[in-house]
């Protein structure tokens, strides 16, 4: 790699999840490119029928959609959860939706999902 892009990434490690979203944001805009992954179509089903095999998802995200009336409450379930100081979490309760957390098991993403939950907010699980 070169060293030009070496700097780039250490420069790019030290952003925060919110820094980072807006990168790749900024980043798909000037470019007319998407980070989102590529849908593969499926082959027909090995068993005949002519039906496309589904795949299980295995990986979720959190997004928070609604604070409710427990702001104060929310940003602090959200600094607990990641590593977000206050100032990035506060953000992260303002501009919604809002990810909280991504690429985790169906188990976590309930368990995140009931914390939120419990302090008034309203939280959507893809």
């Amino acid at each position: 790699m070169s060293e030009k892009i070496t700097k780039f990434i250490d420069e790019i490690k030290t952003l925060t999840i919110l820094e980072l979203r807006d990168l790749v944001k900024a980043i798909e805009e000037e470019f007319g490119v998407s980070a989102a992954p590529v849908a593969v179509a499926a082959g027909p089903a090995a068993a005949g029928g002519g039906a496309a095999a589904a795949e299980e998802q295995t990986e979720f995200s959190v997004i928070l959609t609604d604070v409710g009336s427990e702001k104060i409450k929310v940003i602090k379930v959200v600094r607990e959860l990641t590593s977000l100081g206050l100032k990035e979490a506060k953000e992260a309760t303002e501009k919604l939706p809002s990810t909280i957390k991504e690429g985790i098991s169906k188990e976590d993403a309930n368990a995140i999902a009931e914390k939120f939950k419990e302090v008034g907010a309203t939280v959507e699980i893809k």
